[in-house]
């Protein structure tokens, strides 16, 4: 049964969890009709149709009905950048439950199988600019520092997050530029964000941000981390509430039902428009509910992986 983050609360080790997270996956790849698809995946890769056939691996043709070739030690090993966004809009929308801890888990799942791939892996947290910056290694050694990094970010509280900067806001364009100009070799650039910026300049400089990305070469995965039942759906009681901007603290009074249809349109509107232009710019765009399992994480990884081959 797939792992979500009502199911992982009693767990506090996050290296243990992370190997759970993972265990679990590849276990389910192998049970479910993707059988093959990550069979051995440190040791094997996707046929692209059109080269040799010589180094594929027939035994596993024969298991899976799937074409894989043998990898080798010479082959250019994936270099992977993971930005973390921390800003406090990722707090929402309770503890236990908030986007932040979902991404969290993710992270330390996807560094823990871009471990076992003997892929390098690099970790960049960051709000109004970026908190932290660790190299891009694959050694078991800086596997564990992520992770204890992590694990010092999932205990952290919401209020110490604020604390040091009130009223912080995200900064996604400012530190995704930064990254690309730091990154010397094309690499894989993980996002976890809800990329909820201010007001439309600002998305529309996320998206810029994006784009230079792509123009220096890096593949780019952006998970776009929702709670979706409150903050696509508006899906809450009908009564009176005070709803409050967790960035800037700014409170509005009202029922649900008197903005419930303008605010489903404004943000189908938003996310359609940062698919679309993802896709324009050849970017895996990927919707995440911090409700569901992680499985949808790692195997839009693994396919992103399989298509960089």
């Amino acid at each position: 049964m797939p792992l979500d983050l009502s199911a992982i609360r009693s767990f506090e080790n996050l290296e243990f969890l992370a190997r759970q997270l993972v265990d679990g996956f590849i276990t389910g790849l192998h049970q479910s009709p993707y059988h093959g698809f990550s069979v051995e995946f440190s040791e094997h890769r996707l046929y692209n149709p059109g080269e040799s056939t010589r180094h594929i691996d027939w035994k596993v043709f024969a298991r899976t009905d799937k074409l894989f070739v043998k990898r080798y030690e010479e082959e250019t090993n994936l270099r992977c950048h993971i930005l973390l966004d921390v800003s406090p809009s990722m707090y929402y929308p309770a503890p236990g439950f908030d986007k932040l801890r979902f991404s969290i888990l993710a992270t330390a799942a996807l560094t823990t199988l871009l471990n076992r791939q003997r892929d390098a892996v690099g970790l960049v947290t960051f709000a109004d600019a970026i908190e932290l910056q660790t190299p891009v290694r694959s050694t078991s050694t800086h596997r564990h520092t992520l992770l204890l990094a992590l694990q010092h970010l999932l205990d952290r509280p919401p209020t110490a997050a604020t604390a040091a900067s009130p009223g912080r806001q995200t900064n996604v364009a400012g530190v995704i530029h930064a990254i690309a100009q730091q990154i010397p070799k094309r690499s894989l650039v993980v996002i976890f964000s809800d990329m909820l910026g201010r007001d439309a300049a600002g998305q529309e400089a996320a998206l810029a941000a994006l784009q230079h990305l792509r123009h220096q070469h890096h593949e780019v995965l952006l998970f776009h981390v929702l709670d979706r039942a409150t903050e696509h759906d508006f899906d809450f009681a009908e009564r009176p509430y005070i709803f409050e901007d967790i960035e800037t603290g700014l409170e509005i009074k009202l029922q649900p039902n008197q903005v419930r249809e303008q605010y489903q349109a404004a943000m189908t509107r938003f996310e359609q428009e940062l698919a679309l232009r993802c896709g324009q710019l050849k970017i895996d765009f990927v919707p995440v509910d911090v409700r569901e399992p992680f499985d949808k994480v790692l195997y839009a990884y693994l396919v992103k992986r399989a298509k960089g081959k």
